[in-house]
């Protein structure tokens, strides 16, 4: 059995995750419990402490066998001071939490956006495990992305490193705004929100479709539909498919990823998603930059931030 093992916590707005790993991002034991936002700063804090501890008490583990902590939030990181610089849904902006965390654990502490952090999970143990190199998008309420260069997370000079969200990607004459404040991001046709903005224009525009007879609308209602046949739910997912394999051309003549891996909610479509985004990368890369290039479902579901984040500390 091995003696390093690492802690990997996964802050959320809703709960908390904290996952015991070894070096090779093997989940030995997990432990979940409620972030508590409403209760303040000082609460979040204190659980983030006491969930790590908990985990590995529950493992049968010593404390002393830890050889580091990593941690990923949502939100904008300064990883080189570790200070969570702005978070929307945790009471944590302007918290230099990995002092604050090495001063209360007595462990190396190192954080990271969650995106970028889900990203390095996949490169150890995902769908990225043996690529040096890999980009990963993440398709949910918005697109977040993470890029992994041998090994190693791009966080960039001020952490926006990998928001592939926010590449300038539609044409002006397609363009809407983005909740960035920008016009054309990828964001707006590629994450679930884009989607179901999409199909709600061509409802009110009166396009006859099978979406108008939909319960709820939502992407996995709009994807369903396509695969039905509906086509204007098949019009809808090629253009997000477009613009994400677009966007992927366009990043891989700059970071020239073995592979590109897809994951989120939106990515449960399956191949039915994948297979259009492979074709418009195909279209739109220079040849050498495609030549070699795989495009994969994400493989750690909820675990990649856990794994990610343990894998922040692995080489400390």
């Amino acid at each position: 059995m091995t003696d390093k093992w690492y802690l990997g916590i996964d802050i959320g707005g809703t709960s908390i995750k904290v996952g015991l790993c070894d070096v090779d991002g093997a989940l030995a034991h997990t432990y979940e419990g409620p972030t508590e936002t409403d209760r303040g700063r000082e609460c979040v804090l204190d659980n983030i402490a006491a969930y790590a501890r908990r985990c590995v008490e529950e493992a049968g583990m010593d404390w002393g066998q830890i050889r580091g902590v990593g941690v990923g939030i949502p939100g904008q990181i300064d990883a080189v001071r570790g200070v969570v610089e702005f978070a929307a849904n945790l009471p944590l902006s302007g918290v230099r939490l990995k002092d604050h965390l090495e001063k209360v654990l007595g462990k190396p502490v190192r954080i990271g956006n969650d995106a970028n952090v889900a990203a390095l999970g996949e490169a150890l143990s995902g769908a990225g495990r043996g690529a040096a190199n890999s980009v990963t998008y993440t398709l949910g309420t918005g697109v977040g992305g993470g890029i992994v260069v041998n090994g190693r997370v791009v966080d960039g000079f001020s952490g926006m490193g990998g928001e592939l969200g926010h590449m300038t990607i539609v044409p002006d004459s397609e363009a809407v705004r983005c909740g960035c404040g920008r016009i054309g991001c990828l964001e707006t046709v590629a994450s679930a929100t884009g989607i179901v903005r999409m199909a709600r224009e061509a409802l009110e525009q009166g396009v006859r479709t099978t979406l108008s007879e939909a319960g709820a609308l939502t992407a996995k209602a709009v994807f369903d539909a396509a695969k039905a046949g509906d086509d204007t739910a098949r019009r809808i997912v090629d253009r997000a498919a477009h613009y994400l394999g677009l966007s992927m051309a366009q990043v891989a003549v700059i970071v020239n990823p073995e592979r590109f891996i897809v994951g989120g909610g939106v990515a449960a479509a399956g191949e039915f998603l994948l297979e259009r985004v492979r074709k418009s990368f195909r279209a739109h890369a220079l040849d050498r930059a495609r030549e070699g290039v795989v495009i994969v479902a994400a493989e750690l579901g909820n675990c990649a931030g856990m794994i990610g984040a343990a894998g922040l500390v692995r080489d400390l």
